[in-house]
């Protein structure tokens, strides 16, 4: 890295590049010593608001020309996320017939948006950028309609649940942040530009001590379930990582294309099911989440290693995402 590249930039992509390292060791700490994280708890909420905020920050209009030039592929990702996850999540957590509080945090993991962190590892991985940050973008504006129904369809026979809530949660998190950001990059661009170096350490600091709280509060049931929720969470990320791939190859998408699906559909935007799970259920709710949070940093940075190596055939390859930050 060369020593003129600016301090928020260097800092913000060391920040992205430990980022999977460091929410493991933040797990690893709330599980040791939970009690010193659970003043945490109440500010999830708005530590969510803040990344997604920093997500609207760095939205500009050549992220949405891709629905324009690949339609097709920009459906399909969509129909995936929302269809793929949420019921592999159902499933899986029937199979393993987990109590109503878990299953209903796995269906709240499966029924949320894409996390922003797929869109590094598309870039990664040598796939289409465009299409994944478009995928992000859609599947986050769609979620306060969509995560709510999917929650109250899959688990609502199982546990009481507050779709009207769910419904205003996801509005006060996900959609007025991101709108936010969007305006202030609008009517400020040059204050705007200069802070987005910084971001991925924002959403870093974030979504870590989002974990340290969601662990600490569920550290007794982590020790009593938490291999069995690991599984679960496990064979969930790679199902949607291996069925986002074969829908986008089944209709006939090009390998840049495959790989930004696989990755968008696999990795969630844990953080915010965290969230509402710790708002509207139980502590213990939350845990598939955490896990999630860690796991799928872990697995995404693998999986876009592995691919990286070997080049798409079509070689679609688009800009590196510099300016997204890294959110779970």
């Amino acid at each position: 890295m060369s020593s003129t590249t600016p301090v928020g930039e260097r800092i913000g992509r060391v920040a992205g590049t430990w980022f999977p390292l460091v929410v493991l060791a933040a797990a690893a700490v709330a599980i040791v010593v939970p009690q010193v994280f659970l003043p945490i708890g109440p500010w999830i909420n708005t530590l969510l608001g803040i990344i997604m905020l920093g997500m609207g920050l760095t939205l500009k209009p050549v992220d949405f020309t891709v629905i324009a030039k690949k339609p097709k592929a920009f459906v399909v990702g969509v129909i995936a996320q929302y269809v793929i996850m949420p019921l592999a999540a159902i499933g899986l957590a029937l199979a393993f017939q987990l109590p109503p509080e878990l299953l209903v945090g796995v269906v709240l993991v499966g029924s949320a948006p894409g996390g922003t962190a797929s869109n590094v590892m598309v870039y990664l991985a040598k796939g289409d950028t465009a299409l994944s940050v478009a995928m992000t973008t859609a599947s986050t504006l769609l979620a306060p309609v969509l995560t709510p129904l999917l929650v109250l369809w899959l688990a609502g026979s199982y546990l009481p649940v507050d779709a009207w809530g769910l419904f205003q949660s996801i509005i006060f998190i996900v959609l007025l942040p991101v709108i936010a950001g969007v305006l202030l990059r609008i009517l400020l661009p040059r204050v705007v530009q200069a802070i987005l170096p910084w971001l991925p350490l924002v959403s870093v600091t974030g979504i870590t001590l989002v974990v340290l709280a969601v662990v600490a509060g569920s550290a007794a049931t982590i020790l009593s379930v938490g291999l069995l929720v690991a599984l679960v969470v496990i064979l969930h990320n790679g199902v949607g990582y291996g069925l986002g791939f074969l829908a986008a190859k089944a209709v006939g998408l090009d390998e840049s294309a495959r790989r930004a699906v696989a990755i968008e559909v696999g990795m969630q935007n844990s953080g915010l099911a965290a969230g509402l799970a710790k708002t509207h259920f139980s502590p213990e709710s939350a845990l598939p989440a955490a896990i999630f949070s860690v796991w799928h940093n872990v697995s995404g940075s693998l999986l876009a290693s592995f691919w990286s190596r070997r080049p798409p055939k079509d070689d679609a390859r688009v800009d590196a995402p510099e300016d997204q930050p890294v959110a779970s």
